[in-house]
C-alpha cells in the first residue's frame, strides 16, 4: 500500500540539536597519503601493493560528499582530493569539514592517542560547537598504576581518581572487548582479588613493561567502579581493528552482567554494534538501562547506511537509539558520520511513511530522540557543556 501522507524533508533536522555521543578528536597536521589512508580503515595494515583504501564505500563517500567542502566537484579523483587537501592549512580543512557536519555537541573519549588529536576544547573551537569529555577506564588505570607505592592502594586510589575525573567528564568508556572479550566474568571482584591482580601488574611495570592494562580482574573492577558511580558506561561492541576478536564482541555476551546491573542506576551505551546491531537492539529492548547506536559502521557502509539504520531500529526502543560518528583523526569522518546518518534516517522514515506505516509526526519525534533527547537522558546532560567554542558563552 502506498500512502499519500506528506514525506519529511531535510528541514526536519534544522531545528534539532545533533549530539555525537561517542567520538574522539581530529589530527591537525599535513597528512601524506599513507597516513591519510591509514585513518580511513580499521585495518592496521597498509593496503596491498597496487590497491588503495579509496576503493571502498568510505572512499567513495569522501570523494562524493567531502570534496565540495574543499571547493572540488563531487566524485573528484582521490589524487586530486588529497592534492587540494594539502593546499589548505590543516586547521582550515578541519574547520570546513567539522562545521559542515553540523554537529552541535561532541562527547569526546580522550583515551586513545590523546596527544595526537585536538583536545575537547580544541574540537569545540574548530567545530564552532560545544564538547564534553568521556573517560576511558583502562587508560585511567594505566596513568595511575606507575604512581602507586603499594598494590593495596590500587582499589581506593582508582576509585578516588575516577571520582575526580567525573567532576568534569560526562561518562566513561571501557575497551574490555579488546582487552578481554565480552565473555568476562560478570561478577564484581573482591578487594582482595583486586589487590592481588594489582600486585602482579605493578611487578610487571617495575620490571620495565609498558603499563598496558589487560588483567581481567582489574578491568572488571574499573567497570564496577563506574557502576557504583551510577555512570553512563560506553562499551565497544563489534566492528573494530584486527586487535579485536570479533566473535567475542557480541553484546549478548554481556547478558548476565546486564542482569546484575539493571537496577544500579548506571546506563550502558553499546557503541557501533555492527554486525551485532540487531542483538544490541534486543538488549536495549529487554533491559531498561541499555542504549545502542550504529556509529562507525555508518561511515564504512557508505551508500548502504539506510539499510543498517533500518535494521538497528527493528527492536531498539525509540527512546534508546543514539547517534555517534566514532570519528578519529580525519575531519571527513565527522562530516560523513553526520551526513550519512541524517540522509539514511530520513530515507528510512520516509519509506515507512510512504508505505502507510508511519505518519510524519512519528518520524519527527524519532529524529528529535535519536539526535539529542536520548543522549541528554542517558548521560544526564545539563545545558552547560564543559568545553565551549572560544568567545562563546554556554
Amino acid at each position: 500500500m502506498h500512502s499519500d501522507a506528506p514525506l519529511l524533508t531535510p528541514s526536519a533536522f534544522e531545528s534539532v540539536q545533533l549530539i555525537d555521543h561517542h567520538c574522539h578528536g581530529v589530527v591537525e597536521h599535513q597528512l601524506a597519503r599513507p597516513e591519510f589512508e591509514s585513518m580511513m580503515t580499521e585495518s592496521n595494515w597498509d593496503a596491498p601493493a597496487g590497491t588503495t583504501v579509496f576503493d571502498s564505500q568510505l572512499g567513495t563517500a569522501i570523494r562524493r560528499w567531502c570534496a565540495p567542502l574543499l571547493d572540488l566537484d563531487p566524485h573528484v579523483s582521490a589524487e586530486r582530493y588529497l592534492e587540494r587537501r594539502a593546499e589548505l592549512a590543516p586547521s582550515e580543512v578541519n574547520a570546513r569539514l567539522l562545521r559542515g557536519a553540523g554537529i552541535d555537541r561532541y562527547l569526546i573519549e580522550t583515551g586513545y592517542r590523546g596527544d595526537d588529536i585536538l583536545s575537547p576544547q580544541g574540537m569545540a573551537d574548530r567545530a564552532g560547537a560545544t564538547a564534553d569529555a568521556v573517560v576511558r577506564l583502562e587508560r585511567l588505570a594505566e596513568q595511575l598504576a606507575p604512581q602507586l607505592q603499594s598494590a593495596t592502594d590500587y582499589a581506593e586510589s582508582f576509585r578516588a581518581q575516577l571520582r575526580t575525573e567525573l567532576t568534569t567528564a560526562v561518562g566513561v568508556k571501557t575497551i574490555a572487548a579488546y582487552r578481554l572479550g565480552l565473555d568476562f566474568n560478570p561478577v564484581r571482584p573482591t578487594d582482595a582479588e583486586v589487590a592481588a591482580a594489582a600486585a602482579g601488574w605493578l611487578r610487571e611495570i617495575e620490571g620495565g613493561a609498558e603499563p598496558r592494562l589487560d588483567d581481567a580482574v582489574l578491568i572488571r573492577f574499573g567497570i564496577w567502579c563506574a557502576v557504583d558511580e551510577q555512570q553512563a558506561i560506553q562499551f565497544h561492541i563489534g566492528f573494530g581493528d584486527p586487535d579485536v576478536d570479533l566473535h567475542r564482541c557480541d553484546p549478548l555476551l554481556l547478558t548476565e552482567w546486564l542482569r546484575l546491573t539493571r537496577e544500579s542506576g548506571a546506563r550502558v551505551l553499546l557503541l557501533h554494534c555492527y554486525p551485532f546491531h540487531r542483538n544490541a537492539g534486543y538488549l536495549a529492548h529487554a533491559f531498561p538501562h541499555v542504549y545502542c547506536d550504529v556509529g562507525l559502521a555508518i561511515n564504512y557502509v557508505g551508500a548502504r547506511a539506510p539499510q543498517i539504520i533500518a535494521e538497528s531500529l527493528e527492536l531498539t526502543p525509540f527512546d534508546k537509539a543514539l547517534f555517534s560518528s566514532d570519528a578519529f583523526g580525519l575531519a571527513e569522518l565527522y562530516l560523513l558520520g553526520a551526513h550519512l546518518f541524517r540522509r539514511g534516517l530520513l530515507r528510512v522514515i520516509n519509506e515507512w511513511i510512504g508505505a502507510g506505516e508511519w505518519d510524519a509526526a512519528t518520524g519527527e519525534a524519532l529524529i528529535r530522540k535519536i539526535c539529542a533527547d536520548n543522549a541528554v537522558r542517558a548521560y544526564q546532560l545539563d545545558e552547560r557543556p564543559r568545553f565551549v567554542m572560544a568567545g562563546a558563552t554556554s
